[in-house]
């Protein structure tokens, strides 16, 4: 079944047709990334409309829709207007958790069809990823894993955590990365007990740890990664909080497979670091599923009740913060399998000192 079909098996008598406005969407059923459209799905047809800036490669690269150009003349809703009278639209299923108000507003009282929110149903297909999918995913993890290689050795007592994230950066979009999945989270010394800590001007120093959160996006699909090292030399404490989370994000691996929820995927990591007596020190969830968009549905978290699915994809990430004094994640990203999962992200893990 082609992605433009999963959308077509939607209308089945709720909606007669879906208003794809987000670029996930979008790219999902063209199989063909634009930055600005929006385009419709009927089983009468199916039309992409983008202005000039973007016609040309729309032309060239979209798959099963029609495509048209959106002008001064002919802006957006007179397009989809046209389109729903030609195809005999009464209802759209749209996606909400992409529209701001005003968006939502505009089309509500522009387009000569009733708008019916169907978000959850038309992004649950991105859930479990092609095998086209996982190739992307498994190359932007390659990317990642090359990037941390390299930028290991251009670490350095005295460079700020700025300065360390440019080098990161480079080296990302150096091996091959398309872009970033997200702005690279570079952090050190007592910065590193912020699970998202903003990079600095605070300089490098010998005796604590960095933690490097980043990923690319290849082909419109994300990776995602942390490592956490440490400079010059890890005090008692530091190594037993990073063997601590390390044995948690193994036990989480090994509790992964599908088959079983996210809650029981977490429950076995948290467990972890709860009997080490660092349970208050873990805030956040094990891990959340990534594809299209850094973050994605279902979670390996607490409140995680999806079962899930193989060939679905989460990220292992468990962590320690300690306010004022350090932190510690590892993250690696995971493929669920039958009987266990793959885990795509091939650097170490062993805690290294630079």
């Amino acid at each position: 079944m082609t992605n433009i079909e999963k959308y077509l098996s939607l209308l089945t008598g709720e909606v007669d047709g879906l208003l794809l406005t987000s670029r996930y969407s979008r790219h999902y059923g063209a199989m063909f990334d634009i930055a600005e459209g929006v385009a419709i799905v009927t089983k009468q047809g199916c039309r992409y409309f983008t202005d000039s800036r973007y016609i040309e490669s729309a032309q060239k690269g979209i798959q099963g829709f029609e495509v048209v150009e959106m002008t001064r003349q002919m802006p957006y809703i007179e397009l989809l207007n046209k389109a729903i009278g030609d195809f005999g639209v009464k209802t759209l299923g749209f996606e909400e958790d992409y529209l701001t108000v005003a968006e939502f507003e505009g089309y509500r009282k522009g387009l000569k069809a009733e708008l019916v929110p169907m978000n959850e149903k038309i992004a649950g297909f991105r859930r479990v990823k092609e095998e086209y999918e996982l190739q992307r995913m498994r190359k932007a993890q390659q990317i990642t894993d090359a990037a941390f290689t390299e930028v290991l050795s251009r670490i350095h007592v005295g460079m700020t955590e700025k300065e360390l994230a440019a080098e990161l950066v480079y080296c990302l979009l150096k091996n091959g990365g398309e872009g970033l999945s997200f702005e690279p989270i570079v952090v050190s010394g007592p910065n590193t007990s912020l699970p998202h800590g903003v990079p600095g001007d605070r300089r490098i120093r010998e005796g604590e740890f960095i933690t490097m959160d980043f990923g690319v996006l290849y082909q419109g699909y994300c990776s995602d990664m942390t490592r956490t090292v440490a400079v010059g030399y890890a005090t008692e404490e530091m190594r037993k909080v990073y063997d601590t989370v390390l044995r948690a994000q193994l036990a989480g691996i090994a509790a992964t497979r599908a088959g079983v929820t996210g809650r029981d995927i977490d429950g076995a990591a948290r467990q972890v670091i709860t009997e080490a007596g660092y349970g208050a020190f873990f805030g956040h969830g094990y891990g959340h599923s990534l594809g299209m968009e850094i973050h994605e549905l279902p979670s390996c978290s607490p409140g995680g009740d999806t079962v899930m699915q193989t060939n679905m994809v989460s990220s292992a990430e468990p962590g320690i913060y300690l306010p004022g004094k350090f932190g510690v994640r590892i993250e690696d990203v995971v493929i669920f399998e039958d009987d266990g999962c793959q885990i795509i992200t091939q650097s170490p893990k062993k805690l290294i000192v630079i």
